[in-house]
């Protein structure tokens, strides 16, 4: 979490930070706290003091033999004083920890201020929309019509935004996922196969609690939660570890299932796989040093971008205004495909640095030789989400017999 001593030092930081991520949070009255609990432990460490030199002066008079009880009921008093004031302390280092866990990572300097998406900045576009002859058919139509995904018997096993792939849907889905994880590992990334279970530090590490525990499913006889993203477990692979300087960065990509709630999106598209509660994804993670997290975001997003120049696919990258931002993110891309049918961008990837806001709540530093340890910075990039890629892949390449001419690099895997 942000560490208090920077709020001392900086409020009007996180104060600003808040306010442009639209965020919530009373920075005053954690000072208010923290000068509290400030005069509090100085009260406390004089009583302890005093109680010190008082049971020194008992001693004392138990060796010459003397009376000590006036000074021993003082001692009492002491004591019991003391640990009023302990418990007082206590109290509100809770209730500082909690407030602390709401305060989002501020945005970095050079992210657009705004509200909300409207005010997201378009940096960059690549490709050009797909022309055809013909009349465009919509993912939808071009699954169900080729065989390559049942939604209503998905819909039987799961309810609502649980795609069922099937024979060669189920094959082009494997096969999109092969080829990022490829992609990814000739791009320096080391290949990980995590759990798709977590604890609860391990989300709160990454940032996702308590934000967004709406969006979360979790099962309650084993206090796990089912990832999101494989940004939760390859973060925590180094979670309370301190790393060497010269192993940075470190850089993990994996595929993984995500599960999300999307308790928030109420009143946004769903149909098809536009917004699923399931769906699959290749994750990139990156430890870097401080130093080089915003060179190395750039980098990241450039990966993420070669996985769609590959395919072909026209595409968009916009920087994420502050109100657009996650909570823990400092900066973030997004990448956005296009959709012929739809007639609109999807978006495909986010690539966040979170600077060092990840690893404070999951205690990840560097050190070189023997000078003091130091928080890394992290990153993470979709590299990429299946969903969004399928309805553009789909759209992008259909004929006007109804199927589809997949790119080059794909086929290779079908062979």
């Amino acid at each position: 979490m942000i560490q208090l001593r920077e709020i001392r030092e900086n409020p009007e930081h996180f104060i600003d930070g808040a306010k442009n991520k639209c965020e919530s949070v009373d920075i005053k009255k954690i000072l208010d706290l923290d000068l509290k609990w400030r005069s509090l432990v100085k009260k406390s460490e004089q009583k302890k003091s005093t109680k010190n030199k008082i049971n020194q002066q008992i001693s004392e008079l138990k060796k010459s033999k003397k009376d000590s009880n006036d000074l021993i009921d003082q001692m009492k008093t002491l004591s019991k004083e003391i640990k009023n004031y302990d418990l007082e302390i206590s109290n509100i280092n809770i209730e500082i920890n909690q407030i602390l866990k709401w305060i989002p990572n501020p945005p970095h300097k050079s992210v657009p201020i705004g509200n909300d998406s409207s005010n997201n900045k378009v940096v960059k576009i690549w490709g050009e929309k797909p022309k055809f002859d013909f009349k465009p058919k919509n993912h939808i139509e071009i699954a169900t019509t080729n065989k390559l995904i049942n939604f209503v018997a998905g819909s039987k096993i799961s309810g609502s935004g649980f795609p069922l792939y099937t024979d060669q849907g189920a094959r082009l889905e494997r096969c999109l996922i092969n080829f990022m994880i490829d992609h990814n590992v000739q791009k320096g990334y080391k290949e990980m196969f995590v759990p798709f279970l977590a604890l609860e530090k391990s989300l709160y590490g990454t940032g996702q609690l308590p934000k967004l525990e709406e969006d979360m499913y979790f099962i309650n006889k084993d206090d796990l939660y089912l990832i999101p993203t494989a940004e939760v477990p390859l973060t925590n692979i180094h979670r309370d570890e301190i790393l060497n300087i010269n192993d940075l960065p470190i850089k993990y990509t994996s595929y993984s299932p995500c599960f999300r709630r999307e308790a928030g999106s109420y009143g946004k598209e769903t149909r098809g796989l536009l917004r699923v509660h399931q769906f699959n994804k290749v994750e990139m993670v990156k430890f870097v040093h401080p130093d080089e997290s915003y060179a190395e975001l750039e980098n990241l997003l450039a990966d993420a971008e070669s996985i769609l120049q590959t395919l072909g696919l026209h595409y968009r990258v916009l920087s994420l205004c502050s109100g657009d931002l996650s909570f823990a993110a400092s900066k973030c891309y997004d990448i956005e495909v296009w959709s012929p049918s739809e007639n609109e961008w999807l978006e495909v990837s986010s690539c966040s640095n979170f600077e060092s806001f990840q690893a404070k709540r999951s205690k990840i530093k560097y050190k070189e030789n023997s000078n003091k340890a130091e928080f890394v910075h992290t990153l993470n990039g979709s590299g990429l989400a299946t969903p969004r890629l399928m309805v553009s892949l789909l759209e992008t390449y259909q004929n006007k017999n109804g199927f589809i001419n997949l790119p080059e690099p794909i086929k290779k895997y079908f062979s």
